[in-house]
């Protein structure tokens, strides 16, 4: 919309000619930009719209403004024809006519009377004057509906705004929640009975609201931008929107999880009984070394090796049940838990297996560490020498007999390897420990 330049006193015929032609374009320019306000399509929703909140009380002074916008401009439409009418009289105006134009096109000349309920919720220049009608000149006049144009096109096009953004996204987020409910009530995802239908209601909650806020209260969900002086400038405020859409997000991996769950839980079932078979294998093969080991080793001590836990064996009693009647939102922690108690399982069993076998993997040892120096010996010729003979066999009487003391039988080792070294020429073995140094048969 235009803006009018100040006027000097009184008019030439060509000040008039420029006057009346700028104030004709304006007027063209003025009247497309109201034509374009009427019929904005945030204008018309806003008409049609039960409003409340900021947007109602916003739209009360803008309805209000936009009529008085019209009034202004039927006042302005009137003044310039006036103007025209004096100019048409003659060719050549007269002194007369220039003035009564000057008077017309730079003077209070328009008058714009109202009624109260036209003008009571429109900002006004004598704001809380109480007048029926005011004086403006043409300059004044333009400026004032710029002004009103502004103030009421930035409320129509921000409640459009919000109003094309929100609601569908609003929509098309509760199509996709009503599609997450069928397949989370299909796996026994349920409010009351999981965490995830507990949330999916909370958000269908939220988004009906928020919906309806959206539409009777636009404004609400305005965020205007700092600084900025064009219409509408902002945007929507997605807050809740996208927490929710973030909610729905997390919901939906849940129910993928479930339904995972589904399709993969017999296979996770017989790996889980594969686990658990393999536990208690292991831990019998250890009960029986516990007692081939106290049976074959004298004085050391042997780890007691308890049973399988039955909790473990319940639960998945459980979860196969669980299977059975598909209650697949409680199968699926269950899994998870029990697959991660079963490893622990296999894996203690097996730490079990090892601490009770220990003493023979330590005889078996020494066992092969005399062999090894018997054919060194033999090696070098000395396989018959009468001392080497008497250390081997006192040595190997005690690795093979039952039971065997592990502590005595690796001291007669470490003896006949230092004899062999002594005759062998090589460096010194380590002799047998004494009393205080025996740490025990892995030392």
């Amino acid at each position: 919309m235009g803006v009018t330049d100040p006027a000097g006193p009184v008019m030439d015929r060509d000040e008039v000619d420029r006057a009346l032609a700028r104030l004709g374009q304006e007027h063209e320019a003025i009247e497309t930009s109201l034509l374009a306000l009427q019929d904005h399509a945030g204008r018309r929703l806003l008409e049609g719209a039960e409003l409340t909140g900021v947007t109602r009380e916003r739209w009360t002074t803008a309805e209000a403004s936009i009529t008085l916008l019209w009034a202004y401009f039927d006042a302005y439409t009137d003044a310039l024809r006036s103007a025209r009418e004096i100019r048409s009289r003659r060719r050549w105006s007269s002194r007369d006519d220039l003035v009564e134009l000057t008077e017309l096109l730079r003077g209070e000349s328009v008058t714009v009377a109202g009624s109260a309920s036209a003008t009571a919720n429109a900002p006004t220049l004598h704001g809380g004057s109480g007048k029926l009608s005011e004086q403006f000149t043409l300059v004044t006049l333009v400026d004032r509906m710029n002004e009103l144009y502004a103030t009421s096109l930035d409320m129509v096009v921000a409640a459009d705004a919000v109003w094309s953004a929100l609601p569908a996204r609003i929509d098309l987020l509760a199509a996709e929640l009503q599609r997450t409910r069928r397949l989370a009530h299909s796996v026994g995802v349920r409010p009351g009975e999981h965490p995830a239908g507990d949330d999916l209601e909370r958000i269908t909650r939220t988004l009906t609201n928020l919906r309806s806020q959206v539409v009777s209260d636009p404004l609400a969900y305005w965020v205007p931008t700092q600084g900025s002086s064009a219409p509408g400038g902002g945007r929507p405020d997605t807050t809740v929107y996208d927490r929710e859409a973030r909610a729905l997000e997390d919901v939906r991996r849940e129910i993928d999880a479930v339904l995972t769950v589904r399709q993969d839980s017999e296979q996770r079932l017989v790996r889980l009984r594969d686990v658990l078979s393999r536990a208690d294998r292991t831990l019998a093969e250890a009960r029986t070394a516990r007692g081939e080991v106290l049976a074959k080793i004298a004085a050391t001590e042997v780890p007691v090796v308890s049973g399988p836990p039955t909790v473990l064996q319940e639960q998945l009693a459980t979860a196969a049940e669980y299977r059975r009647h598909a209650q697949w939102h409680r199968l699926s922690p269950l899994l998870e838990s029990l697959e991660q108690k079963a490893e622990d399982e296999l894996l203690r069993a097996r730490e079990s297996l090892t601490a009770v076998t220990a003493p023979l993997a330590v005889r078996a040892e020494l066992r092969g560490r005399l062999d090894a120096y018997k054919a060194k010996v033999a090696r070098h010729g000395l396989a018959e020498d009468p001392f080497l003979i008497e250390r081997y066999d006192a040595a190997r009487r005690m690795l093979w007999s039952a039971p065997c003391d592990l502590r005595v039988a690796e001291q007669a080792v470490l003896r006949y390897q230092h004899a062999a070294a002594e005759l062998l020429g090589g460096p010194r073995v380590p002799g047998p420990r004494g009393p205080e140094d025996r740490g025990g048969p892995g030392a």
